[in-house]
């Protein structure tokens, strides 16, 4: 279950899906990194614009004050030039520097403070200048107006250089940060080349995986379809499918083969198709059309078609509805069935010649036991007359064929009736009844009490249970089969015939091959004879077929051929084992039904 769902066209779908997404967040956090980096240097450079700024004040301060000492004591307006023009640098600088410091509330509480100072030193530069224009430089106000503004002056570059100080801490941090983000930053961009590339890779090996797959299923396609084609064309049917939802047909190519046409050779129509279908069956396949749009299915159909070249062809078609993807089809084959038909008509000619046959064997038994029988009779009539009336006459060799004819006349009498015998048996349609064995059994050693008497024979039998069987042709079977054994007895040996019944599985009696019952009769027959090869096991059930000379053992060849056709009547088996001198053993499976 696993397996298949790794293997899933959606599990695909979804890898590949995770794969972006995480492609994309992991682009959103390189992008983030890298704006903070950005920020980073920002804030570096912030920091020194405002330490810049700071040293600024200081010296256009310096300069205000260097132009206030220069005309202090020349008189000369030329130091008040740099006086104004550094007062005016001054104010841009600290506007620059309440820009810079916005966010940093004590930057700007110490700005404030500076802003106070420069408001007062430049006020004592601005006294000192009144009392040089009257000449009281030497007064002790003008002496404290100078010490005080040295006070002012030290007091500035004591706020500054804490603004600095500040500034240079604020750079620290910054610096380590933009340290950390500077070493990060190449790490975590080639972590993050790593991984998108692992994850194309992951993606293109199952692309290409499936790739191949998708290849070797094709492949796979193109053989089953070249093979289904080649299918069509050895077992003559074509396919073709309607579209019930646009009423549209495709046809087969070996569709149109069968009509005697080229592949695709007109438009697949039913009109087109209808121009072949053989005159006196159109309106009945029109109907069985008609039919089939309505109700969407298309039983066994037979109908005729009649190529271009004037073949008349038997078809065969047959359709049945699927739903596939939405889509309803029908789909159809028709099979081209001229060879059946063909077959068909050769088989019930040769069964009515088979029937012809019959009547003629029947008229045979009729002839064999009346006519053929009648002047056998008289044969044997004249011969017992000349023996009776000529004999003293004869010379010696005239009585000597006049045994071998008497002999002669003996065995075709017996051939005769061993024949009609195999007819009788040969019809099987006679009724099943539920029989005594017994009773049979019994029967058939009464018919053979001379024999059995004149061998001083013993038979011993088993209770045989009601068997469902044609009485007569089981009496005959017994009849044979004891028959065959007292036959072929020892000279020196009186005959001992074991007859033993038993119930058996059929599927553990390994010669029965493919039984139609599960359960049989097992009926022996074990005779103490001269026996026989092994090797003439089957040989001895067909017909006329001997193992001894007719002048050591009289007899047909016919006997066992008839109980195996009995047998066979009765859906059964008969076998035989045997040694030379070491007896016979015949065994009769029937159907327990």
């Amino acid at each position: 279950m696993k397996l298949t769902i790794i293997k899933s066209e959606r599990f695909l779908k979804t890898i590949f899906g995770i794969s972006l997404f995480l492609i994309l967040c992991i682009g959103g956090f390189a992008y983030k990194h890298i704006q903070n980096l950005v920020e980073s240097f920002d804030l570096v450079e912030h920091t020194y614009e405002v330490s810049v700024e700071l040293e600024q004040i200081l010296s256009y301060l310096k300069d205000t004050e260097t132009g206030q000492k220069g005309y202090l004591i020349s008189k000369d307006s030329v130091f008040l030039e740099p006086f104004f023009a550094s007062r005016e640098k001054t104010n841009n600088s600290f506007a620059r520097l309440k820009e810079l410091t916005r966010n940093d509330d004590t930057q700007q509480k110490s700005l404030k403070n500076l802003n106070v100072l420069i408001d007062d030193i430049l006020d004592i530069y601005d006294k000192t200048f009144k009392y040089s224009k009257v000449d009281r430089l030497d007064t002790i106000e003008f002496d404290m107006l100078l010490v005080l503004g040295r006070k002012k002056m030290n007091e500035i570059r004591s706020e500054i250089n804490e603004m600095i100080n500040h500034e240079k801490g604020l750079l620290l941090v910054r610096k380590e940060k933009s340290s950390k983000s500077l070493t990060n930053t190449p790490l975590i961009i080639y972590s993050v080349l790593i991984l998108t590339l692992l994850l194309l890779l992951l993606t293109y090996a199952k692309i290409s995986k499936d790739l191949k797959v998708l290849k070797r299923k094709n492949e796979q396609l193109e053989i089953f379809k070249e093979s289904t084609n080649q299918s069509e064309i050895v077992s003559k049917h074509g396919n073709w499918t309607l579209y019930l939802d646009d009423n549209r047909f495709e046809y087969s190519d070996n569709l149109y083969r069968l009509l005697g046409e080229q592949p695709q050779s007109f438009p697949s129509t039913i009109e087109n198709f209808m121009e072949f279908v053989h005159p006196e069956d159109v309106k009945k396949l029109q109907k069985q059309v008609d039919r089939m749009m309505v109700e969407e299915n298309l039983p066994f159909i037979y109908y005729r078609i009649v190529q271009k070249n004037g073949n008349i062809r038997h078809f065969k078609a047959y359709g049945k509805v699927i739903v596939n993807n939405d889509q309803r089809k029908l789909l159809g084959t028709t099979a081209d069935i001229t060879d059946e038909i063909e077959n068909y008509r050769l088989l019930e000619e040769r069964n009515l010649e088979l029937e012809r046959n019959n009547k003629e064997l029947s008229s045979f038994n009729h002839v064999a036991s009346h006519d053929l029988q009648e002047p056998l009779r008289k044969i044997q009539t004249f011969i017992s007359r000349l023996e009776d009336k000529e004999s003293e006459n004869l010379s010696e060799k005239g009585t000597l064929y006049l045994d071998r004819i008497k002999t002669a006349a003996a065995r075709m009498r017996l051939l005769i009736d061993d024949l009609l015998q195999f007819s009788r048996t040969n019809k099987s349609e006679d009724v099943l009844e539920v029989t005594n064995m017994n009773i049979l059994l019994e029967n058939a050693k009464q018919e053979l009490a001379e024999n059995i008497s004149e061998k001083n024979a013993k038979i011993i039998a088993d209770a045989i249970p009601v068997i469902k069987v044609i009485p007569f042709q089981i009496q005959q079977l017994f009849t044979n089969l004891i028959g065959n054994s007292l036959k072929y007895s020892k000279d020196n040996k009186a005959p001992l015939i074991t007859i033993t019944h038993s119930k058996v599985k059929a599927n553990s009696v390994s010669k029965l091959k493919n039984p139609k019952y599960n359960y049989y009769h097992r009926i022996t027959f074990k005779d103490n004879g001269i026996g026989f090869d092994q090797e003439y096991a089957e040989k001895i059930f067909v017909l006329f077929s001997r193992l001894h000379n007719k002048n050591e053992y009289s007899g047909t060849g016919i006997g066992l051929s008839i109980c195996k056709k009995i047998v066979e009547n009765h859906q059964g088996f008969i076998f035989a084992e045997s040694e030379l001198d070491k007896g016979a053993t015949f065994e009769v499976f029937l159907p327990l039904k």
